[in-house]
């Protein structure tokens, strides 16, 4: 090829019927090749789309069987005129037009590959992850990291536009409590010690605001080294941000008007205003911090219910002595399931990160009548009683679990979501967009029993709660909050402890001594000592939202090179066992 003549004049996915009778270049990957004896057609495939090839072996015996010849996903080039296609094809942008080809080059050949390269895939995903590199040219994916990086083109103007600036910081840093752990580096030149790769920039960002930055944003990489699931990657991407002199509601408004933006960029949605849920009710009525409203059925306590107060049922007897709440959830429409699909819900409640003993199934027949599990301890009036309380109807199944509350919400809040999953309650195209506020400041660490807080230790007190943090600080709620898009946390932030005083006996609180507090902290509390501003901020889970905007089940799914969940590259084959001699130089020996 002479170096004036450009490899391609057009793409594989922008000639169009306009385009007829054009003399045009186009390069791609071969997708697939049909022969039908005296016409040969190839589609070739780049990540705009793909067009149609053909060939006719009567006016090119040659170039039609060098067409034949060609495999999957030879790269090639053609050339030729842009023709109206006899038999169009609907579903692709290019479906009215073929190029009838006069040269034919091929640009690279390519071995067999391990699957094929199309969005119905026979390739599982280990192989695909071995093989990412082949695995990025199926459409689906394809348009996916090109839907990622639209996401974040959005962010970045949306956030310009309003005076943030974006500041890197660091990836080397000193080792911090996150409330994961940490992945250490190793330092040559300091031998013994570490740095720490970021949970996330918080304690940098802040020491932005208190340079006088104002308002800070970064699109950061984060590491941490906790279990991995479908929505957790040891490495992940998060919008990091910070504004200086605001309080909650200004960082509400300014990061709901961004999503408001993101939303009509991305999808062409129109938002109406996010609601807000305080975090007691989330767990009272959904069971959960991250409440999935686009389905109905909220976990409803009916203790105060005569049918409960003066019922003989054992489990309802005890449970005020034992502490434990009865509620209850209504399973629309699903009177009429088997057997064998209630036990598997008496299954799920079981199991131990739930933990109930069972579920009392009461069902609203479509006669009017009323069973239930414990039919010899429940008359006429009792069930009524119930039904009406929890507003069923006819059709509808009742499940009621006794157990402490924490048990109860938990599993009543997963098994709204299993109801939902298997009965197909929720509308794929529907969004649900709330604000979760008004989180507790403090937890009791369940083994140890001493006070933990719940977000970071820089997070500061609700101003309605100041006079509870020495007399009662589990009373305490933080100025905390975040945003909620179909049942996934996309977005987590405070207002931040500015005062030295206060974040001082914070630190008392949590048990850390003046010298751990130096320590893990040194630098921050001195800078604090020279005037920092009343500032608040939050991150966005990048790789969370745009799965939710593209559909994707797993963030692996929007990530170019991601781990599985084992923590393995597959494809570099990382993490790897390394040289002695690196080690040596480092002054570790691997035990």
């Amino acid at each position: 090829m002479n170096a004036s003549t450009h490899y391609r004049t057009h793409n594989c996915g922008e000639l169009t019927e306009k385009d007829i009778d054009k003399e045009v270049i186009i390069c791609g990957w071969v997708a697939k090749v049909r022969d039908f004896g005296g016409l040969t057609f190839v589609d070739i495939r780049d990540r705009y789309g793909i067009t149609q090839l053909a060939f006719n072996i009567e006016t090119n015996e040659a170039l039609c069987l060098k067409a034949r010849g060609l495999g999957r996903e030879y790269v090639v080039q053609a050339k030729g005129k842009v023709i109206e296609r006899s038999n169009k094809n609907k579903n692709i942008a290019t479906g009215d037009i073929e190029i009838e080809v006069n040269d034919l080059q091929i640009l690279n050949e390519s071995i067999t590959p391990p699957f094929t390269i199309e969005n119905d895939t026979d390739g599982g995903e280990e192989l695909r992850m071995k093989y990412r590199y082949l695995d990025i040219r199926r459409p689906i994916l394809n348009e996916r990291l090109v839907t990622r990086a639209k996401v974040i083109k959005a962010m970045r103007a949306y956030l310009d536009e309003r005076n943030f600036t974006e500041i890197e910081t660091p990836v080397l840093i000193k080792s911090t409590p996150e409330g994961a752990r940490d992945f250490l580096v190793p330092s040559r030149m300091q031998p013994g010690n570490f740095y720490a790769l970021p949970q996330s920039p918080q304690i940098l960002k802040q020491l932005l605001m208190v340079a006088g930055m104002d308002r800070y944003y970064q699109v950061v990489k984060c590491y941490r080294d906790e279990d991995f699931r479908g929505d957790r990657q040891p490495e992940f991407t998060q919008l990091d941000c910070e504004m200086s002199f605001v309080n909650q509601e200004d960082v509400l408004q300014t990061f709901e008007g961004l999503t408001k933006y993101v939303f009509k960029e991305i999808k062409n949605i129109d938002l109406p205003d996010i609601i807000r849920l305080p975090y007691a009710d989330a767990i009272k009525y959904y069971g959960s911090d991250k409440p999935d409203l686009r389905f109905d059925c909220k976990i409803i306590d009916i203790d105060a219910l005569d049918a409960i107060k003066n019922n003989t049922f054992p489990l309802f007897q005890n449970a005020s002595s034992a502490k434990h709440i009865v509620a209850a959830i209504v399973a629309k429409g699903c009177v009429a399931m088997s057997r064998k699909q209630t036990d598997e819900l008496v299954d799920y409640v079981k199991m131990p990160n739930r933990g109930l003993s069972g579920l009392i199934q009461v069902k609203v027949n479509e006669d009017g009548t009323i069973k239930s599990t414990i039919d010899k301890f429940m008359n006429e009036v009792q069930l009524q009683e119930i039904v009406q309380a929890v507003q069923a109807e006819k059709g509808d199944l009742i499940l009621i679990a006794v157990e402490k509350e924490s048990k109860v919400r938990k599993a009543l809040g997963d098994l709204r979501l299993e109801l939902a999953k298997k009965q197909n309650w929720i509308d794929k195209d529907k969004w649900s967009l709330l604000w979760i506020v008004d989180f507790p400041l403090f937890e009791l660490d369940e083994e140890t029993g001493a006070i933990i807080f719940v977000h970071h230790p820089f997070c500061n007190i609700h101003p309605d709660d100041v006079a509870y943090f020495d007399s009662d600080p589990l009373k305490c709620r933080a100025q905390q909050y975040d945003l909620v898009i179909n049942g996934a946390e996309c977005l987590s932030g405070s207002i931040r402890i500015h005062n030295k005083e206060l974040q001082d006996k914070v630190f008392q609180k949590l048990g850390f001594s003046e010298a751990e507090k130096d320590e893990r902290f040194g630098f921050m509390v001195n800078a604090f000592q020279y005037g920092a501003p009343p500032h608040g901020g939050c991150a966005f889970g990048v790789d969370r939202w745009v799965a939710l905007l593209t559909g994707a089940d797993v963030i692996r799914d929007v990530i170019a090179f991601p781990k599985n969940n084992s923590g393995r590259d597959l494809m570099m084959d990382a993490p790897s066992v390394v040289d002695p001699k690196q080690l040596k130089e480092l002054g570790i020996n691997i035990q």
